[in-house]
């Protein structure tokens, strides 16, 4: 397989660990290349679960080369309580098959504290995030006063830069939130134990990428987050710090972006989002929760019940469309046998007015209308169906005209969480 990567389609949440652990079986690299501990993969292997938050899926994979790029907010000590997780598991992590790039920014407790106080000084106006400091590290990094991986491995250079980056945050913590400050020397201290630890994964990892690409490797590339959380795609403000489609992958990971092949969105057959923010195919009834409680809707890292709605084709038609998708994947196609009646949003209104395409510049998204088409639902039990003749006529009248309305071929569907519950469609893994 060339170089591909994968990237949500929705608001995140569309079981892209899954896919991507099915991938990465024909990758020699698998890289991750934004977002932060914010993000969870959720892969089932047999009769365990995997929840990853930093570290890529391909690392259930022997012989695979993980890689975190610099374009990933970094927190040592959730990068390291997952690999000691994975490690009591019987998962193999070591230097060899886990890269850290030494240009990642770190997430620090200053970092971690910001960003809830932020959420705490908004109200009713806060963004929903999950807290973990994400958003006030990218901004370190914007200004040109964040810390990197590689400086927690040398004192004399980590002590001043954290030392300038603290007296800043402290007089914003002390003084406008009425906090108590953060000691320097414990955390100059304990970051520099973590740096230590991480010593041997960390790394020039994109040139090692691209030295890999050279040499005819195929390298998998994993976003974090959904493209509708884009920094500058989204619906903003409420998205995240980052570009978490295909143009991350040039900046986040040092790669040429003309040497990327396929690329593939993954989008559930309905759609979720959590946290704050615009959804206008979220269902407030009984079928959204419906649709929570048969898709088992609550978030990998946060736990916090997703909101539900109908399958968005205008939105997803937009972001296979801005990351010039090859190919949809479609997951959790399962979770709709439980409908009797299933509903897609082809179009969208605002004031009496059809609206040409997905608004992503309008403020007031929260107030479009939302066209819907209506389909048959089927009853039949589809996990253990795995070709797409097997496939009831009406779900696969279902897929057909979703493939229709995105404009973009349905390569794969998934059917289930376990690994073999895959319908390929075009797309072999």
């Amino acid at each position: 397989m060339p170089s591909e990567c994968v990237f949500g389609a929705q608001w995140g949440d569309e079981g892209k660990g899954k896919i991507i652990d099915r991938l990465a079986v024909g990758a020699d690299y698998v890289v991750r290349y934004q977002g932060g501990a914010n993000a969870g993969h959720t892969v089932v292997v047999g009769d365990e679960k995997f929840v990853l938050h930093l570290i890529p899926s391909g690392i259930l994979h022997p012989g695979k080369i993980n890689v975190v790029g610099n374009g990933v907010a970094l927190d040592p000590e959730a990068l390291l309580s997952e690999l000691d997780g994975l490690l009591e598991r019987g998962v193999k992590v070591d230097g060899t098959n886990l890269r850290v790039s030494a240009s990642a920014h770190v997430i620090f407790d200053h970092h971690r504290l910001m960003d809830n106080l932020a959420e705490k000084w908004k109200g009713e106006g806060k963004i929903g995030t999950t807290g973990r400091g994400i958003g006030p590290c990218y901004a370190d990094k914007a200004s040109r006063t964040g810390v990197r991986i590689g400086d927690l491995l040398d004192a004399d250079r980590l002590a001043p830069l954290l030392k300038a980056a603290m007296d800043e945050k402290n007089a914003w913590i002390t003084t406008v939130h009425g906090e108590e400050s953060i000691d320097f020397d414990a955390q100059l201290k304990r970051f520099l134990a973590l740096g230590d630890r991480l010593r041997p994964f960390v790394g020039d990892v994109g040139g090692e990428v691209r030295r890999a690409n050279r040499e005819g490797k195929s390298i998998l590339f994993e976003g974090a987050q959904g493209a509708l959380l884009d920094i500058d795609h989204g619906t903003y403000p409420y998205v995240t710090s980052s570009n978490t489609g295909t143009a991350g992958i040039a900046a986040g990971a040092g790669f040429p972006a003309n040497q990327i092949g396929g690329a593939y969105g993954i989008a559930k057959a309905y759609c979720t989002r959590v946290g704050e923010g615009p959804f206008p195919t979220e269902d407030h009834g009984d079928q959204g929760q419906k649709l929570r409680d048969e898709g088992n809707e609550y978030g990998a890292t946060t736990g916090r019940p997703r909101r539900c709605g109908w399958f968005d084709a205008i939105a997803t038609q937009f972001t296979c469309d801005i990351n010039g998708a090859t190919g949809l994947i479609v997951t959790n196609l399962d979770v709709l046998s439980a409908f009797d009646t299933l509903r897609i949003g082809i179009g969208y209104s605002a004031g009496g007015q059809k609206l040409e395409g997905y608004p992503a510049g309008l403020v007031d998204l929260e107030d479009i209308e939302v066209n819907y088409e209506d389909h048959e639902g089927w009853d039949e039990d589809i996990t253990a169906v795995r070709k797409w003749d097997d496939l009831p006529a009406k779900a696969q009248a279902y897929v057909e005209r979703l493939e229709a309305l995105v404009g973009t071929p349905i390569v794969m569907l998934s059917v289930g969480p376990e690994r073999d519950q895959i319908i390929p469609r075009g797309l072999e893994a």
